[in-house]
C-alpha cells in the first residue's frame, strides 16, 4: 500500500513539472500565482524541482486584499527571502483608492470578489502572457471544467464553452495580442495528494494549517476568525477555540475547523476520515450555486 501511494505521488509530481517547464518553454512572461496556502505552496515547490539547481526563471504574484491571516504573510515575505525568489504583491486596497471598485459594506462584506480587478491590473502591468494557479480540479464543479492551459482574451475573462482540446500531453499555448494563459499545474490532484505529498516531502507550510488557539465566532454554520474588519450580529458569540485552517483565503470567507491535528500525519488522517468538502467552509462560495464560475468567466483564479 505504501509503494502504490508513493508511486502515485510521484505520477503526479511528474506530471506537474512537465507543465511547469512547458509553460517556461512556450511563454515569454509567465509568473505563478502565490497565495501562501497549501497549494500554491506545493506548486512552487514543484517548480523548484523543475529547474533545480538553477532558481525558478518566473516571478511569484500575490494579490493581497490587505484582510489576510498574519501568518500567511510572514510566511510568503520569509519564503521568498530565503528562496531568492522575486515576489510580486499586488494590493487589492490600491485598486479600491483607485476608484476601479467599491468596497462592499455589511456583516458579509468581502474583498475577495474584488481580487479579479487587481489580478487582471497585475497581470497587464507586468506585461504577464501566462499565470500559472494551483486551482485543482476536485475543490470545485467550476474548476473541474478548466484545462491545463485555460486561455483568455484580452479582457481577461474565460469562456468554458470554448476551450481548447488538449490530446495528451499536447498544449496549445498559441494566443493574439493582449491574450494570456491560466495555467494550473496540479489540476489533477485532489486535497489527499497535497498533503500526502507535503508529508512525503516535508514540505513547510503556514502554522494555522495546525491546531492552535483562535478566538472565533458561528456563522451559517462555519467557525470565523474574529478581526478587526469583521463585524460580528448581536447574536454571535465571540469564543476561544481550538482550530486550525483546511484552506486558507481571505479571512472574511474563510472557515475554520475544529481539530486536533497538531502534526501532518494527523491532518491526512483527519482529511481520510472528514464527510464534508475542502471548500465546504468558504463563503465565498456559498453566494450562489454558480459563484466560482461566475468569477472565473469575469478572470478570477
Amino acid at each position: 500500500m505504501e509503494k502504490y501511494a508513493v508511486k502515485h505521488l510521484r505520477e503526479l509530481e511528474a506530471e506537474s513539472i512537465f507543465v511547469i517547464r512547458e509553460v517556461a518553454a512556450q511563454f515569454d512572461r509567465p509568473a505563478m500565482l502565490f497565495s501562501g496556502g497549501k497549494d500554491s505552496i506545493v506548486m512552487f515547490h514543484l517548480a523548484r524541482k523543475a529547474f533545480w539547481p538553477a532558481r525558478v526563471p518566473f516571478p511569484l504574484m500575490h494579490i493581497d486584499t490587505g484582510h489576510n491571516f498574519d501568518e500567511t504573510i510572514e510566511f510568503r515575505d520569509r519564503l521568498a527571502k530565503e528562496t531568492g525568489t522575486k515576489m510580486l504583491v499586488k494590493y487589492v486596497q490600491d485598486t479600491i483608492d483607485a476608484g476601479k471598485v467599491v468596497e462592499e459594506t455589511g456583516y458579509d462584506a468581502s474583498r475577495n470578489v474584488l481580487q479579479t480587478v487587481t489580478l487582471l491590473d497585475g497581470i497587464e502591468e507586468e506585461q504577464l502572457d501566462a499565470a500559472m494557479g494551483g486551482g485543482r480540479r476536485d475543490e470545485e464543479k467550476a474548476r473541474a471544467k478548466e484545462r491545463f492551459f485555460s486561455h483568455r482574451d484580452d479582457f481577461g475573462q474565460w469562456d468554458p464553452k470554448n476551450q481548447r482540446p488538449e490530446l495528451w500531453n499536447l498544449f496549445n499555448g498559441r494566443k493574439n495580442m493582449g491574450e494570456h494563459f491560466r495555467v494550473f499545474p496540479i489540476s489533477n490532484w485532489t486535497e489527499m495528494d497535497v498533503w500526502q505529498y507535503i508529508l512525503l516531502e516535508n514540505i513547510e507550510i503556514p502554522s494555522i494549517y495546525f491546531t492552535h488557539k483562535r478566538r472565533v465566532f458561528k456563522r451559517n454554520g462555519v467557525w470565523l476568525a474574529e478581526a478587526s474588519f469583521m463585524k460580528t450580529r448581536d447574536s454571535e458569540e465571540v469564543v476561544e477555540k481550538e482550530v486550525r485552517c483546511r484552506t486558507i483565503g481571505d479571512i472574511t470567507n474563510t472557515g475554520l475547523t475544529e481539530s486536533k491535528a497538531r502534526t501532518l500525519e494527523e491532518i491526512v488522517q483527519e482529511v481520510a476520515a472528514t464527510r464534508t468538502t475542502e471548500r465546504g467552509a468558504r463563503a465565498d462560495d456559498k453566494r450562489s450555486e454558480a459563484a466560482m464560475e461566475d468569477r472565473k468567466k469575469d478572470g478570477y483564479f
